[in-house]
């Protein structure tokens, strides 16, 4: 085997990775067999990998035009146990009022729902979905339980 290397610079005095100051090659035969690295930029490049993988996520949820990204603001509103149907009227922009309208049921009935003081029927949670361009599963909200062993 033989080992060529180069003098490195400081990882950490750039911002620009430069790989090639960084690799010892190893060949064989004249081929390059292995290439060797110090184990702090090691970890920086596995970093940058999962950085690229998750733009590159990002960019394909961007593509798809099925799905619909939802802004953290609602994500958190709903991991913090608000009403489903409250939470998205509210992110649609649109008054209990023009919901119920479009929904065809009464006002009172949607602040009821929205309240949780009534458990809306399959036909009015349908009907509230496509107000609000959902399936009728993202306004039901699953109660969690609890396995006892």
């Amino acid at each position: 085997f033989m080992v060529s290397t180069t003098n490195p610079i400081s990882i950490f005095s750039t911002n620009t990775l430069d790989i090639e100051a960084w690799v010892k090659r190893i060949a064989k035969e004249g081929k390059p067999q292995w290439a060797v690295m110090p184990y702090d930029f090691y970890l920086r490049l596995i970093e940058n990998t999962k950085f690229e993988e998750d733009v590159l996520f990002y960019e394909k949820t961007l593509a798809d035009e099925d799905d619909e990204l939802i802004p953290l603001e609602v994500v958190s509103r709903i991991a913090d146990g608000e009403t489903l149907v409250r939470v998205w009227r509210e992110y649609r922009g649109l008054t209990q009022r023009q919901l119920a309208d479009m929904a065809r049921i009464s006002k009172p009935y949607l602040s009821q729902i929205e309240s949780n003081r009534r458990i809306g029927t399959a036909e009015t949670l349908a009907a509230l979905a496509e107000v609000l361009d959902l399936k009728v599963d993202d306004l039901i909200r699953l109660k969690e339980t609890s396995v006892l062993r």
